[in-house]
């Protein structure tokens, strides 16, 4: 190296950095021996501010602007050193330069579920996610606190520490809230704003802040949304009676496309195993095919079942503008015999249009018919 290489270094720095990642918080700058000179350049861009530290004492910190590295301007670090000129630096010093931008699309989440008690489903667990941005509002402060001597600082490196932070105070807000588990959806942007009010004196001990913080979603355990599935399915359908038979209805139906299609299967088969039959059932023999031997005749096919038994009606009678029953066909005949139903009372059953008397039903009819007459002399 030159004499005038070596003069030039000593006498001016030109101190800036531009930042060409997206994570970088903290970069300090580095600099041969950590020398600083007299009358350095300082820029100081936009978004962000630069730490000056001496000896490992925070001197300075710089906002955005165009410095020169004098003692009119640097009172402070005045006081820790006197500046002299010369070829060789009087101190050795440090700058660390932050980015105070946003930090956006930091991600947070519950890793555990959280539980809590609901007013109407009763203890319940809930998960819950979202985002959240991060600024550096106190470089001097970030820097003693968080950052240290490191001399590029990322943000994943203090991203953990904040979501710890996030998911213990969103367990204490969710659990004291009492909001319904189904009216949490309309309340995310209330309780995303009350958590990052609440965890802002813990974050500002770290020189940072969180200009927004979301709650993008909390569920419920996948058992219990299954469960919630089929109660909204019960509402949906509504009448819960016609919506069996309509099941039932449908069961049926695919029962009997299976039942058919199965016919259909045995009935080719057997077509074929009779065509088989009758092929090989000729035997060819030196004149010609000749009948084979006589196979004995099949067993007789097994009587087919008795048919169900009909089913008994039940039914209800009405009195005095009152119902009463169902009763059964029997238990009416006893009412015929104690007086308890005569031929002019109403009855009804399931499949009957409207309610008749019961000398109009031809089922109940015969019960009258069988009844004695009255005994001689009454």
């Amino acid at each position: 190296m030159g004499i005038l290489d070596f003069l030039s270094g000593q006498f001016i720095d030109v101190i800036h950095w531009v930042d060409d990642t997206r994570d970088t918080m903290v970069w300090r700058f580095e600099r041969e021996g950590h020398e600083i000179k007299y009358g350095a350049k300082l820029t100081v861009r936009e978004g962000q501010a630069a730490v000056f530290v001496h000896e490992g004492q925070l001197a300075d910190v710089f906002s955005p602007g165009l410095y020169m590295l004098e003692t009119n301007n640097m009172p402070i670090m005045t006081s820790l050193q006197h500046w002299h000129h010369g070829f060789r630096s009087p101190f050795k010093s440090e700058i660390y330069f932050v980015n105070t931008t946003r930090f956006n699309g930091l991600k947070w989440g519950t890793k555990n579920p959280i539980i809590c008690r609901d007013p109407e489903f009763g203890p319940v667990r809930l998960r819950a996610f979202g985002t959240y941005s991060v600024r550096v509002s106190d470089p001097a402060k970030f820097l003693s606190e968080i950052v240290g001597t490191d001399g590029e600082f990322t943000s994943d490196e203090i991203s953990f520490q904040i979501r710890n932070i996030i998911v213990q105070e969103f367990s204490r807000l969710i659990a004291g809230s009492g909001i319904p588990v189904l009216d949490m959806a309309a309340n995310t942007a209330d309780l995303g704003r009350m958590l990052a009010e609440g965890i802002s004196a813990t974050i500002a001990e770290y020189g940072l802040s969180l200009p927004e913080l979301y709650i993008e979603n909390i569920s419920l355990p996948e058992a219990v949304e299954k469960a919630l599935d089929r109660r909204t399915s019960m509402g949906v359908v509504g009448n819960l009676d016609a919506y069996t038979k309509f099941q039932a209805a449908e069961a049926l139906g695919a029962e009997g496309s299976a039942a058919g299609q199965a016919m259909g299967t045995g009935f080719g088969a057997g077509l074929g195993m009779a065509m088989g039959a009758q092929m090989t059932g000729m035997q060819a023999g030196p004149w010609g095919a000749r009948p084979a031997a006589a196979q004995p005749a099949p067993a007789a096919s097994a009587p087919p079942p008795p048919p169900p038994p009909p089913v008994e009606h039940v039914w209800h009678i009405a009195e005095n503008g009152q119902t009463s029953g169902p009763f059964s066909k029997a238990r009416l005949g006893r009412m015929v015999t104690e007086g308890g139903l005569t031929r002019e009372t109403y009855v009804w059953t399931q499949g009957q249009d409207g309610w008749q008397k019961a000398e109009d039903v031809t089922e109940l009819a015969q019960l009258f018919t069988v009844m004695p007459p009255p005994p001689p002399g009454a």
